[in-house]
Protein backbone atom coordinates (compact mmCIF):
# COMPACT_ATOMS: atom_id res chain seq x y z
CA UNK A 1 0.00 0.00 0.00
CA UNK A 2 1.10 3.37 -0.92
CA UNK A 3 0.29 6.89 -0.10
CA UNK A 4 1.52 10.53 -0.94
CA UNK A 5 3.07 12.48 1.87
CA UNK A 6 4.09 16.51 1.11
CA UNK A 7 4.50 15.56 -2.41
CA UNK A 8 6.81 11.93 -2.06
CA UNK A 9 5.27 8.52 -2.89
CA UNK A 10 6.23 6.32 0.05
CA UNK A 11 4.43 3.12 1.77
CA UNK A 12 2.26 3.49 5.06
CA UNK A 13 3.85 1.42 8.03
CA UNK A 14 0.71 -0.53 9.02
CA UNK A 15 1.40 -4.19 7.48
CA UNK A 16 4.79 -3.81 8.80
CA UNK A 17 3.72 -2.96 12.29
CA UNK A 18 1.29 -5.66 12.09
CA UNK A 19 4.02 -7.83 10.54
CA UNK A 20 6.24 -6.99 13.67
CA UNK A 21 3.63 -7.61 16.33
CA UNK A 22 3.06 -11.03 14.75
CA UNK A 23 6.58 -11.93 15.06
CA UNK A 24 7.31 -10.57 18.45
CA UNK A 25 4.34 -12.77 20.07
CA UNK A 26 5.63 -15.70 18.55
CA UNK A 27 9.09 -15.20 20.13
CA UNK A 28 7.39 -14.63 23.79
CA UNK A 29 5.26 -17.77 22.95
CA UNK A 30 8.60 -19.85 22.07
CA UNK A 31 10.24 -18.60 25.06
CA UNK A 32 7.52 -19.78 27.58
CA UNK A 33 7.34 -23.31 25.76
CA UNK A 34 11.40 -23.44 26.43
CA UNK A 35 10.90 -22.95 30.18
CA UNK A 36 11.53 -26.55 32.10
CA UNK A 37 8.83 -27.44 34.69
CA UNK A 38 10.61 -27.92 37.62
CA UNK A 39 11.21 -31.71 38.66
CA UNK A 40 9.25 -31.74 41.75
CA UNK A 41 6.99 -29.70 44.13
CA UNK A 42 9.87 -28.51 46.05
CA UNK A 43 11.50 -25.32 46.73
CA UNK A 44 14.79 -26.60 46.43
CA UNK A 45 13.52 -28.04 43.06
CA UNK A 46 11.82 -24.05 42.07
CA UNK A 47 15.83 -23.19 43.27
CA UNK A 48 17.22 -25.30 40.37
CA UNK A 49 15.09 -23.43 38.05
CA UNK A 50 15.72 -19.97 39.09
CA UNK A 51 18.43 -18.55 37.03
CA UNK A 52 16.46 -19.60 33.62
CA UNK A 53 13.84 -18.08 35.08
CA UNK A 54 15.84 -14.85 35.83
CA UNK A 55 17.16 -15.03 32.31
CA UNK A 56 13.07 -15.66 30.80
CA UNK A 57 12.28 -12.20 32.62
CA UNK A 58 14.98 -10.28 31.42
CA UNK A 59 14.31 -11.17 27.91
CA UNK A 60 10.80 -11.40 27.83
CA UNK A 61 11.40 -7.70 29.19
CA UNK A 62 13.81 -7.01 26.64
CA UNK A 63 11.49 -8.38 23.65
CA UNK A 64 9.05 -6.27 25.60
CA UNK A 65 10.81 -2.94 25.44
CA UNK A 66 11.24 -3.02 21.29
CA UNK A 67 7.91 -4.10 20.51
CA UNK A 68 6.94 -1.03 22.66
CA UNK A 69 10.09 1.52 21.49
CA UNK A 70 8.55 -0.16 17.51
CA UNK A 71 5.47 0.86 18.47
CA UNK A 72 6.06 4.57 19.21
CA UNK A 73 8.71 4.45 16.22
CA UNK A 74 6.09 3.18 13.82
CA UNK A 75 3.75 5.91 14.88
CA UNK A 76 6.35 8.70 13.90
CA UNK A 77 7.17 7.25 10.72
CA UNK A 78 5.60 9.26 8.38
CA UNK A 79 6.60 7.07 5.18
CA UNK A 80 8.47 3.46 4.39
CA UNK A 81 10.06 2.48 1.93
CA UNK A 82 12.42 -0.62 1.46
CA UNK A 83 15.16 -0.17 3.43
CA UNK A 84 12.90 0.12 6.23
CA UNK A 85 11.21 -3.11 5.50
CA UNK A 86 15.01 -4.90 5.25
CA UNK A 87 16.22 -3.17 8.53
CA UNK A 88 13.35 -3.94 10.07
CA UNK A 89 13.73 -7.51 9.10
CA UNK A 90 17.34 -7.80 10.21
CA UNK A 91 16.01 -6.67 14.01
CA UNK A 92 13.32 -9.20 13.64
CA UNK A 93 16.19 -12.11 12.79
CA UNK A 94 18.54 -11.28 15.98
CA UNK A 95 14.62 -10.89 18.30
CA UNK A 96 13.93 -14.56 16.77
CA UNK A 97 16.83 -15.81 17.95
CA UNK A 98 16.52 -14.99 22.17
CA UNK A 99 14.66 -18.40 22.44
CA UNK A 100 17.36 -20.30 21.28
CA UNK A 101 20.08 -17.92 23.55
CA UNK A 102 18.32 -18.62 26.15
CA UNK A 103 17.93 -22.27 26.26
CA UNK A 104 21.47 -22.67 25.31
CA UNK A 105 22.33 -20.59 28.73
CA UNK A 106 20.12 -23.30 30.48
CA UNK A 107 21.83 -26.50 29.08
CA UNK A 108 25.21 -24.76 29.36
CA UNK A 109 24.95 -23.98 32.57
CA UNK A 110 25.27 -20.26 31.57
CA UNK A 111 28.68 -21.15 30.11
CA UNK A 112 31.24 -18.11 28.87
CA UNK A 113 30.20 -18.90 25.48
CA UNK A 114 26.46 -18.57 25.71
CA UNK A 115 26.69 -15.72 27.95
CA UNK A 116 28.44 -14.33 25.09
CA UNK A 117 26.39 -15.40 23.20
CA UNK A 118 23.38 -13.89 24.98
CA UNK A 119 25.04 -10.37 24.49
CA UNK A 120 25.61 -10.87 20.56
CA UNK A 121 22.16 -11.51 20.05
CA UNK A 122 21.13 -8.59 22.39
CA UNK A 123 23.44 -6.57 20.77
CA UNK A 124 22.80 -7.03 17.30
CA UNK A 125 18.97 -6.16 17.74
CA UNK A 126 20.29 -3.13 18.94
CA UNK A 127 21.99 -2.18 15.96
CA UNK A 128 19.02 -3.38 13.59
CA UNK A 129 16.68 -0.98 15.81
CA UNK A 130 19.34 1.45 15.16
CA UNK A 131 19.81 0.88 11.44
CA UNK A 132 15.25 0.84 12.10
CA UNK A 133 15.57 4.45 13.07
CA UNK A 134 18.33 5.47 10.20
CA UNK A 135 16.55 4.24 7.47
CA UNK A 136 13.11 5.61 8.58
CA UNK A 137 15.12 9.31 8.92
CA UNK A 138 16.48 8.87 5.61
CA UNK A 139 12.69 7.76 4.22
CA UNK A 140 11.11 10.62 6.08
CA UNK A 141 13.66 13.71 6.18
CA UNK A 142 16.66 15.19 8.46
CA UNK A 143 13.77 17.27 9.01
CA UNK A 144 11.02 14.82 10.24
CA UNK A 145 9.40 14.01 13.48
CA UNK A 146 11.38 10.89 14.14
CA UNK A 147 14.56 12.90 13.32
CA UNK A 148 14.07 15.56 15.59
CA UNK A 149 13.11 13.32 18.44
CA UNK A 150 16.05 10.97 17.99
CA UNK A 151 18.59 13.61 18.36
CA UNK A 152 21.97 12.18 18.63
CA UNK A 153 20.00 9.05 20.20
CA UNK A 154 22.75 8.97 23.36
CA UNK A 155 20.90 5.99 24.57
CA UNK A 156 21.27 3.71 21.50
CA UNK A 157 24.92 4.03 21.67
CA UNK A 158 25.52 4.13 25.12
CA UNK A 159 23.69 0.74 24.80
CA UNK A 160 26.12 -0.92 22.10
CA UNK A 161 28.76 0.89 23.83
CA UNK A 162 27.83 -1.46 26.41
CA UNK A 163 27.33 -4.38 24.93
CA UNK A 164 30.90 -4.18 23.49
CA UNK A 165 32.32 -4.68 26.87
CA UNK A 166 30.09 -7.01 28.10
CA UNK A 167 30.46 -9.89 25.22
CA UNK A 168 34.51 -10.04 26.17
CA UNK A 169 33.65 -9.89 29.21
CA UNK A 170 31.87 -13.09 29.48
CA UNK A 171 35.03 -14.89 29.13
CA UNK A 172 36.91 -13.05 31.56
CA UNK A 173 34.32 -12.26 34.13
CA UNK A 174 30.86 -13.79 33.44
CA UNK A 175 29.19 -12.03 36.66
CA UNK A 176 30.10 -8.80 35.33
CA UNK A 177 29.05 -9.75 31.80
CA UNK A 178 25.75 -10.49 33.61
CA UNK A 179 25.21 -7.36 35.70
CA UNK A 180 25.93 -5.11 32.28
CA UNK A 181 23.19 -6.84 30.52
CA UNK A 182 20.77 -5.74 33.83
CA UNK A 183 22.61 -2.36 33.62
CA UNK A 184 21.48 -2.02 29.95
CA UNK A 185 17.96 -3.22 30.57
CA UNK A 186 17.64 -0.45 33.17
CA UNK A 187 18.58 2.18 31.11
CA UNK A 188 15.82 1.46 28.28
CA UNK A 189 13.29 0.98 31.56
CA UNK A 190 13.31 4.23 32.16
CA UNK A 191 10.29 6.16 29.93
CA UNK A 192 12.06 7.53 27.24
CA UNK A 193 9.18 10.73 26.12
CA UNK A 194 11.15 12.12 22.91
CA UNK A 195 9.05 10.63 20.19
CA UNK A 196 5.58 11.09 22.85
CA UNK A 197 6.69 14.42 23.64
CA UNK A 198 7.07 15.29 20.17
CA UNK A 199 3.75 13.87 18.27
CA UNK A 200 1.41 15.28 21.61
Amino acid sequence: MSDVQDGKPGMTSSRLEAFTDGVVAIIITIMVLELKVPANGTLSALAQSAPILVAYVLSFINVGLYWNNHHHLMHAAGRIDGRVLWANLFLLFWLSLVPFVIRWLDESAFSAMATAAYGVVLGMAAVGYMLTEHAIVVCNGRQSTLARALGRDVKGKISLMLYAIAIPAAFLARPLSLVIYVVILGVWLRPDKRIERLLG
